[in-house]
This record gives C-alpha cells, structure tokens and sequence, in this order.
C-alpha cells in the first residue's frame, strides 16, 4: 500500500473509498455525509468502532480524540475494515495538529495492514494500493508539506521495524533456529552503516560464558551470540547499547513446563527482535548514535545432557550461579551478554526481554515493565512510550527483594526464595551482573505481557506486536538534542 500526501483539498481528490474519523458524536462535520445513515445504523462513533457504506464507499470510524495514539488506532481500524473490500484506492483528511499526528496516522495505517500469513494455504489479497491524504484539509498549523512529508518517512521506518521484529516472532521455531537469527542479523548488513558479527559456541567457551553454554546444552541447534553495529557517518553523540534474550524456543528445560504454558513460546525470542529491529531503525532514520544490538540466541531445551537444578554456573563476570530452576534461562543467556555488552564500554545500556510470568501478573498484559536505578531514564523512556502509545509501568527495586536471591553455596541463585514479587527479583538477578559504574546507564525492560498476545488489540493483530521496538526509536530520535 503507498501512502501519498498532498495539499489538494479531499473534495478535489479522486478515489474509490473515503475514510472519515468521527470525532463529534453528534456527526456535525463537513466530512459526515450520511448522517441519517448512521444515526439509523445506531452507530455511535465510540473508540474502534467502524462502519463501511459499500454504496458510497464510506468508512466511518469511531475516533475518541485527536490524541496521536487515537488517531493510531482509529487508522488501524479504517485499514482493517477496508480489507474486506475490493477498493483499490481511498483518501482521508489528515486529521493533523502537528507532524506527531501525522507520524502517529501513518504508523496506524501501516501496524494495522500488517498480516502473517506465512503457513497460511490460501490468503485473502489486500486490494488497497493507493491511500491518499489530504494535508490541506485539517492543517490548522499550517504545517508544510515537507515537513509532513518527513513525518511519513520517519512514521513508515518506525513501524517497518516493528512490523519486521513481528514477522521473526511469529516465525514457528521449526523454521527459526539462533542459526536463521544469526542469518537474518546478518542481512541487515545491506543498511548503510550496519555491520553485524556472528560468534559461535567455540567464542563462548574462550569468553568463559558457561550460563549461556548451559541454557543452550540439550538442544541440537547451537547457540550464535550476535553482535550488530551501527555506526553513523557523523560524530557519534552517544554509544548505546542494546541487549535481547534471543530464545527461540523455550520448553523450561528440565523444570519442564506445562503443556499450555508452552505454546506461544517461539515469542521468547522477542527482546532479540527487538534489538534488531530497533537497531535496523536507528540505521534507517540515520541517528547520531553509535548503536550496538547483542542477541544471545538459542534454545532451551530437554535431553540426557541438559543442565539440571542444582547445578552451578560460572558466568563470564567470575560469578557463581546455582540453578534452582531451569526455566529461569533467560536471565542467565542474558548475564554473559551484559558482561559481554559491558566491555563495549556504552553510555546507555538497554536488556528487553520476556522474561517473566510475574511481570504479566503485575501489570496485566499489555504493559512492558521497567526496571533500573536511574529514575530519569526512567521517565525519558516513559515520556517516549507516551508518544509511540506503548504502555510502559515502573517497578522498583528494594534490598528486602534482593536478599531472596542468596545461594548458600553460590555467590547468587537464579530464582527468587519467594514466589512473589519475581519480576522485581529476576532484574535484580541481572543487577548482579551489571558493573558498579553503568548501574545508572542501564534499564531493565520486561516485555513479557506485550510481546505476544493472542488476541487482536488496538492496532497490534493477533500474535506479535513487536513490543519495545517504536518507544525505543521514539526515545533515541528524543536523545538527539542531548548533549
């Protein structure tokens, strides 16, 4: 589908299908052409509702405000709802207060015409080629068309890469192994300034990362450590570095899980796509950041030599770790790689993950939970989950949580004494592992809840919504007026 923009008013433009938003629920617009249509249809405008007049090809849909995630939301219903046509074209007014409105428009249509129809037989065709908007039409600002323009082009990479981290995840793990992580790391070499190095269980014996090793013993897939480089043709301002758990398959190991608790874990690779995909961003909207993404990729699986509770694993930082529970893997493929990361010396320090059932439990399913020491990154990040519409809660750490963690006969377990408060608990495992003078550089995000849902919701479809990959971006295009 391309999206055009234009300073011709909507009236001028010719197309098959015309979208409106309804934002006065008593439809006095001028856009609102079949007011008594929908007042007998008993449609009421409210948030993510939609109608389609096939006669006139109208889509009308329900818009609360013009709060930039509305207006994401309301885009994505409009395209959904006009995939059950044979329109090949349509046009709406933009809606646009700012170029944030516009970006925030664009990124609706274009998360909301996202489909995975990879093991699908048959699929239906997406008939919309064309969706033109009208930049004259609600430009109150008057706003230029070049500045829109810039909007769209950011707007479109943020959500291709989001839409790219969703395709990996919803990959069944069959077909996605660290070995086909590790290839399509390398892919992204085709992006400018994009180098990417790909280390094998031989590195990870010489860097002495035996947690990593461990998790990775009883499957028949090795284990790949990926490291992507962006470096910009300008000065660098930043060095920042992103780490993602890259399980691409995760049975719990010995600590076997239940049936039904397994299903949906090819997402365990979702703090890896993520890095990745933000990282592919990043070199696409040519920021001024050094950016470094560290996937630690393998699986977790079961077999006569796999690790066991009560074993003990030496970490690449020197530090023991005595295994209690070996679906608690993602923290220890995640310790070697922030050791790992470290070294490169960053100026931010950024681990996503699903690591944890208890952070679902704690903020429900659609929030990322985060976790560090540095209260304004904390908030910087939380003001740019505001802006890309991902929800995002604070979960702080307490010395009373970090005692639970002791192991007497390790320097630290890998599970919490306490059945409570365990996402607090896992990030403080990594805490461990994080060196006393980048505590205040690092955070901790939890994507468990978000990464995966399947239900559709807002304008993530069924599945993989790509969780962490657009605040990221947002947080990083925000960071180019620091110093």
């Amino acid at each position: 589908m391309n999206i055009k923009t234009t300073n011709e008013t909507l009236e001028n433009i010719n197309t098959q299908a015309v979208i409106v938003f309804i934002v006065d629920k008593n439809f006095n617009h001028v856009w609102i052409k079949h007011k008594k249509a929908l007042e007998a249809a008993n449609f009421k405008g409210e948030s993510e509702e939609a109608i389609l007049l096939l006669e006139d090809g109208y889509v009308y849909v329900g818009c609360a405000n013009l709060q930039p995630d509305e207006l994401r939301i309301a885009a994505a219903k409009a395209i959904k709802t006009l995939r059950q046509t044979s329109y090949k074209s349509a046009k709406i007014g933009s809606y646009i207060e700012d170029t944030h409105s516009m970006g925030a428009l664009i990124e609706g249509f274009v998360l909301g015409s996202y489909e995975f129809t990879k093991y699908k037989s048959k699929t239906e065709p997406f008939n919309l080629e064309e969706l033109i908007i009208s930049a004259d039409s609600y430009n109150q600002n008057k706003i230029s068309l070049e500045e829109l323009q810039n909007a769209k082009e950011t707007a479109y990479i943020i959500a291709n890469a989001a839409n790219w981290a969703k395709d990996i995840i919803n990959t069944a793990p069959y077909d996605y192994t660290p070995i086909q992580m590790a290839q399509d790391a390398q892919k992204l070499t085709s992006v400018e300034g994009v180098t990417c190095r790909i280390f094998d269980e031989k590195f990870l014996q010489e860097q002495k990362m035996g947690a990593f090793l461990a998790v990775n013993r009883a499957s028949v897939h090795p284990p790949r450590l990926i490291h992507l480089t962006y470096i910009p043709k300008e000065k660098s301002k930043k060095r920042v570095v992103f780490v993602g758990k890259g399980l691409t398959y995760d049975s719990g190991g010995l600590s076997l899980k239940p049936s039904d608790y397994m299903v949906s874990m090819k997402a365990d690779k979702s703090g890896g796509a993520a890095v990745m995909a933000i990282l592919k961003g990043a070199a696409e909207l040519k920021l001024p950041f050094e950016i470094h993404a560290i996937i630690g990729a393998t699986e977790n699986m079961i077999g006569g030599n796999a690790y066991k509770p009560d074993d003990i694993l030496t970490a690449k930082n020197g530090k023991t770790i005595e295994v209690r529970n070996t679906d608690a893997e993602g923290r220890l493929v995640l310790a070697d790689c922030l050791c790992y990361a470290q070294e490169l010396q960053p100026d931010l320090l950024i681990d996503m993950a699903t690591l944890t059932g208890a952070c679902v439990v704690a903020l429900g399913e659609y929030t990322t939970g985060v976790m560090g020491y540095n209260d304004k990154l904390k908030h910087e990040l939380y003001r740019a989950a505001t802006q890309s519409g991902e929800l995002v809660n604070s979960l702080s750490f307490n010395r009373y949580l970090k005692k639970l963690l002791k192991s007497n006969i390790a320097d630290i377990s890998n599970i919490s004494s306490s059945r409570y408060g365990g996402a607090i608990t896992a990030a403080l495992f990594l805490d461990n592992f994080i060196e006393e003078s980048f505590k205040d550089k690092w955070l901790h995000l939890d994507i468990a809840g978000p990464a995966y849902i399947e239900k559709e919701w807002g304008y993530n479809q069924s599945g993989a919504s790509g969780a962490g990959v657009r605040m990221n971006l947002y947080w990083l295009i925000n960071q180019q007026g620091d110093k």
